[in-house]
């Protein structure tokens, strides 16, 4: 039978890849530990482009865009020229998100060494976070309170790189805060705000988070990351939260991720997008085209 979105052309805004048995150092996935998506041991080797390209080839992704993998910090630098090297030799990805520190001496230094590398486009750098809902780090250092991190994100657009924000659910509000600091920055929110508890107490804080961000002009959402624990990945589960996400940021702003092989802890790459397409099956060909493509192009300022 003809797969009338077997053609529609993908740019996956949101994946990693990594070399367990290389130089570089990941040791979230190397201490066999269950992370708070799931258990990690089932993602804990290497994912390289052939394997990506085979998680894939059931749809026509036109390009990828390869975000930091939480290595060892002490090798930030030499996961980019990793990356790099295996865009050189595989075609993918296609921009590069890197890791980098907003508030250390060598910050710029970190940030001018990115840049060697044409494909790096933005940084992911995260600010700590509570536990939970029911948790505070106000005031700590390198959270969303602290001013020297704070003034530590106009680097990036010193750098012309956008920020990669990644913070759950119950930080969303308080990222706004920072988000209308810097007006001009380009700023994307990463897997939907983790909207990972959906008691309606939490689905309301998530939204308040999610219109708070969107008032913000220049933020866009990665729709991504809903890997609810105890839950299998469901458009019965993840549906409405989806379309909501998309209602929230308009389809100008939005694009889909995949986050694998992080959400393979869930479901497959394919399962994953094709519920996405089937989500959005009633939606206009050009809206279509903007959430699985065009808006991933423009955001991170690859050609085709």
């Amino acid at each position: 039978m003809n797969d009338p979105d077997r053609d529609l052309p993908i740019v996956d805004a949101h994946h990693h890849l990594w070399d367990l048995e290389g130089p570089i150092r990941y040791p979230w996935l190397q201490t066999g530990d269950h992370g708070f998506l799931g258990d990690y041991s089932r993602i804990a080797r290497s994912y390289l482009p052939p394997e990506y390209r085979r998680d894939t080839a059931l749809h026509n992704v036109i390009a990828t865009v390869h975000i930091e993998a939480e290595c060892d910090r002490t090798q930030q630098l030499a996961e980019t020229e990793w990356v790099a090297s295996m865009a050189a030799e595989h075609a993918m990805p296609n921009a590069i998100v890197a890791h980098a520190w907003v508030d250390t001496p060598d910050s710029e230094e970190i940030l001018a060494g990115h840049k060697r590398f044409p494909l790096v486009r933005g940084i992911r750098t995260k600010p700590i976070i509570a536990s939970g809902p029911g948790d505070s780090v106000r005031g700590q250092p390198r959270s969303l309170q602290d001013p020297k991190w704070r003034r530590g994100l106009a680097l990036l657009e010193k750098y012309d790189l956008s920020w990669d924000l990644r913070v759950p659910w119950y930080h969303l509000e308080e990222a706004a805060e920072v988000c209308r600091e810097h007006p001009k920055m380009r700023i994307v929110l990463n897997h939907t705000g983790y909207p990972l508890d959906r008691s309606p107490e939490q689905v309301a804080v998530w939204r308040r988070g999610m219109e708070a961000l969107a008032a913000c002009p220049n933020v866009h959402c990665k729709v991504s990351g809903f890997t609810v624990k105890g839950q299998p990945w469901t458009l019965k589960l993840n549906g409405p939260i989806i379309l909501e996400a998309i209602s929230i940021f308009g389809v100008d702003r939005c694009m889909f991720a995949s986050n694998h092989p992080v959400d393979g802890v869930k479901a497959s790459w394919d399962w994953i997008f094709t519920q996405f397409k089937a989500v959005t099956t009633d939606m206009p060909e050009a809206a279509r085209r903007k959430l699985f493509a065009d808006n991933a192009l423009a955001f991170y300022r690859i050609a085709r």
